[in-house]
């Protein structure tokens, strides 16, 4: 019997792995900080909650969906920087709620911003190195849930999202003197990000760490002039680099390891 699956944060991503994991024949539930997407999460097969979570508690019906929940997918990043403080609040709010409730397999939505400034290739193996506050947030939330062995938790740390309706070329274009044109890119396509997160979920990759980035890491320079040019937008101009500095190069050798292929290529402009 397949498990039934919560997704804490119907958003962009959250929306659309609920539609996926219905079409392969699971039962999904999702919630919305928004009543009023109640009815359009319903309306796609997904058991609709209106939750809020807050520093100090949650609003809405949190335990209901949690009883209702086999596997659960934290997808709520910190919406801003200043929220990194409540954010951590939020999340410890919500560890306490799935002991409580005995949830024992997490899905941890996370960020390759974790891994900062660092420099050159970094893997799995490599020990995060958090600069901004909601990175350092990010973390210690992670670690919430890969430190209790009550829990199977995998973290799943994307790069940055794109997909046919969302890509940073469209807000770069004709932006000028940008300043990290020789930083490599560290994208990958929302279909991608589906198949790793119901591979999961299908393939029992429990008490893992997973970075999901896509193998291919042009210079941004290189990468977003050439979309914009495949879009016909205006090229955003980037101010000389210095010497020896590159950004990091974020590599998914987890899902090597695991055979995962990604089907989605980010060099098109039909992403």
């Amino acid at each position: 019997m397949k498990p039934n699956i919560g997704i804490l944060g119907c958003g962009w991503l959250g929306f659309a792995l609920a539609k996926k994991m219905i079409s392969l024949k699971y039962t999904v539930s999702g919630t919305t900080t928004t009543k009023a997407n109640l009815e359009i999460l319903k309306q796609e097969g997904i058991n609709p909650f209106y939750v809020e979570l807050f520093k100090e508690g949650a609003r809405g019906h949190l335990i209901d969906f949690l009883k209702e929940v086999d596997v659960l997918v934290i997808n709520i990043p910190p919406k801003r920087e200043g929220d990194s403080t409540d954010y951590l609040a939020k999340i410890e709010q919500l560890y306490e709620a799935c002991r409580i409730m005995h949830i024992d397999k997490v899905i941890f939505v996370s960020s390759t911003s974790v891994y900062g400034k660092l420099q050159g290739e970094v893997t799995e193996k490599t020990k995060p190195a958090p600069v901004t506050a909601s990175a350092k947030a990010v973390l210690k939330a992670e670690n919430l849930f890969v430190k209790d062995s009550s829990m199977d938790s995998t973290i799943v740390r994307f790069g940055g999202l794109i997909g046919s309706d969302r890509h940073p070329v469209t807000y770069l274009s004709g932006q000028q003197n940008l300043t990290n044109g020789d930083d490599f890119i560290n994208l990958i396509h929302l279909d991608d990000c589906l198949d790793i997160l119901t591979s999961i979920i299908s393939e029992a990759w429990w008490n893992t760490l997973i970075n999901g980035v896509y193998p291919l890491h042009p210079t941004k320079r290189e990468y977003y002039c050439e979309q914009a040019r495949k879009r016909g937008l205006a090229e955003p101009t980037y101010k000389k680099g210095y010497a020896g500095k590159s950004g990091k190069v974020v590599k998914a050798r987890t899902l090597e390891s695991l055979g995962f292929e990604f089907k989605k290529p980010i060099d098109t402009s039909g992403v």
